[in-house]
């Protein structure tokens, strides 16, 4: 963990000190160097990760050595160049730089780019412009496997051979290999590349030095794209079959003010941690619903003060939602933002490299004192809080609708003993993200149980609905916290919750309301 850490450490240090120089670089039209001193001695990088992140438009940049993941990610326009190799999601989420890699890349290069170009002049990994939206990859020398794999649009060139199972899942775009081919999968045909095709992408590859030869081949999509979805299984229950039963406290008077507030990020004496008025972060699509909300009504404004987690444009206090949905278009947005969710259902897997490469990157342009999270489903929850923990990671957040169809009752264990294992000995909060709009009965019982926050969805995209919504959650919880004699929500506990009947008690471990102990095979070994 050290040798990691210290390589983290080493990669934000750079890109702190790159922030401020790159507006001026670019407008004095000047290349700013890494692994070079300022004489002009080389001194080769060496893993360092998360490089450069969101080169604005003008900005240049040269590297020289061996750099890790996520090199030049989020572009927005600029130059990078490296004259060495480098590891997996090179100009990933790129969305207008150029990129030049002179020697080898790793896995996932051009991951999620919508617009630039990427050549890469010493072959590449597995999965190239894997879910690719637009753009321009050139490859001289051999690719791995999937290339192409789930692209939208934009082209790939390859002058070499490549893998099995070229373009994969692909709806869109044009894969160009001029080498060895191996049969496509299904919806997916091979045929010689037209004159017209030549000629365009020819120009497009004017200052590579390279010509696609007129026996090159071409792979596209023929497969029709329906309107079906998959059914997934979704959670089979709720948390109406749990109880709340108060302790031996006498109830409070309903003028007593009940403290409902939870803090996140408390990671030590150094960093102040973020108050959330009440234990909820909802999620949203367009923080411009939120910011264009107007209050007219009688009810308090608790729009302006409860962060969301959003997907495109979040306020200052919200959480920004990082998914294969937006990632060619959230990095301006995160210099802006209040924190951020990595949602890791939706992102390729990664080994511990290439998740400090990504939170370097990310971290850069968000700023290191602001808290993130990782995302992921119930199905994996070991996993979820041993990598949150390992990567110090603010929260950790369970997602129900993972596709497995466990109850929100069963989760409960699943994510205490969890808790338990891997957790107890961090700072890493543990929050469960259901499939449903939340309201107060659900978010009290899911906190007594443990969890720091509860994150749902809205009941609609629209600001006075949302509004009222968090009211209501407000008044109820204060209602609730008075009828239990209690006057801060951080005093709930497991004991103040009660199975109601058989089958809840039997998969959650709580005690059975009347019997009031957990069922006997909760104790067998």
């Amino acid at each position: 963990m050290a040798d990691a850490l210290d390589v983290a450490t080493r990669s934000f240090n750079i890109n702190s000190k790159l922030g401020p120089k790159l507006k001026a670089a670019a407008e004095q039209n000047a290349i700013l160097r890494i692994g070079w001193t300022n004489a002009g001695d080389p001194v080769p990088k060496n893993g360092e990760l998360g490089l450069c992140p969101g080169l604005p438009k003008g900005a240049k940049i040269r590297a020289l050595g061996k750099l890790g993941s996520w090199t030049a990610a989020f572009g927005n326009g600029g130059t990078f160049t490296i004259q060495g190799d480098v590891e997996s999601y090179l100009g990933a989420g790129n969305d207008g730089n150029t990129i030049t890699c002179e020697r080898s890349a790793g896995n996932y290069a051009g991951y999620g780019m919508k617009s630039g170009e990427i050549s890469i002049l010493d072959g590449c990994g597995n999965d190239l412009g894997s879910q690719m939206e637009g753009g321009l990859i050139f490859v001289r020398g051999n690719a791995g496997q999937r290339v192409g794999g789930g692209m939208k649009d934009g082209v790939i060139v390859i002058d070499g051979d490549i893998g099995n199972d070229p373009g994969a899942g692909m709806s869109g775009g044009l894969i160009i290999v001029n080498g060895r081919c191996p049969n496509p999968p299904e919806g997916v045909t091979l045929r010689p590349v037209t004159k017209t095709e030549l000629t365009k992408i020819n120009k497009k590859l004017d200052g590579n030095d390279f010509e696609i030869p007129n026996d090159s081949v071409c792979l596209e999509s023929t497969s029709q794209k329906d309107d079906l979805t998959s059914n997934n299984v979704v959670s089979s229950g709720d948390m109406s079959t749990i109880g709340l039963v108060p302790t031996d406290t006498p109830h409070k008077m309903n003028y007593i003010t009940c403290d409902t507030v939870a803090l996140i990020g408390e990671r030590g004496e150094t960093n102040t941690p973020i108050a959330l008025p009440l234990p909820l972060m909802p999620l949203i699509s367009d923080g411009e619903i939120l910011s264009n909300f107007e209050h007219k009504s009688g009810l308090d404004n608790r729009i302006d003060t409860q962060p969301f987690i959003v997907s495109n444009n979040p306020r200052i206090i919200d959480f920004a939602l990082v998914s294969i949905g937006n990632l060619n278009f959230i990095g301006p947005s995160l210099s802006e933002c209040g924190g951020i969710v990595i949602d890791m259902l939706g992102l390729p897997s990664m080994n511990s490299e290439e998740i400090d490469g990504m939170l370097v990157a990310l971290r850069s342009l968000l700023g290191q004192e602001k808290p993130f999270a990782f995302s992921n489903g119930v199905g994996r929850i070991d996993y979820l809080h041993k990598t949150s923990a390992y990567h110090r990671a603010d929260l950790a957040i369970c997602s129900i609708e993972d596709g497995t169809g466990i109850s929100e009752p069963a989760s409960l264990p699943l994510i205490g003993r969890s808790n338990k294992a891997n957790l107890e000995d961090y700072y890493t909060d543990s929050v469960i993200s259901l499939g449903f709009s939340a309201n107060a009965d659900d978010i009290v019982k899911f906190y007594a149980a443990g969890l720091k926050l509860v994150c749902c969805a809205t009941p609609a995209e629209d600001g006075p609905e949302i509004n009222r919504w968090l009211n209501e959650i407000h008044l109820e919880l204060s209602t609730t916290l008075q009828r239990m004699g209690l006057e801060s929500i951080d005093s709930l506990s497991r004991q103040n919750l009660r199975a109601l009947d058989f089958e809840t008690a039997a998969v959650s471990g709580l005690r059975l309301a009347g019997y009031e102990r957990p069922l006997p095979h909760w104790f067998a070994r």
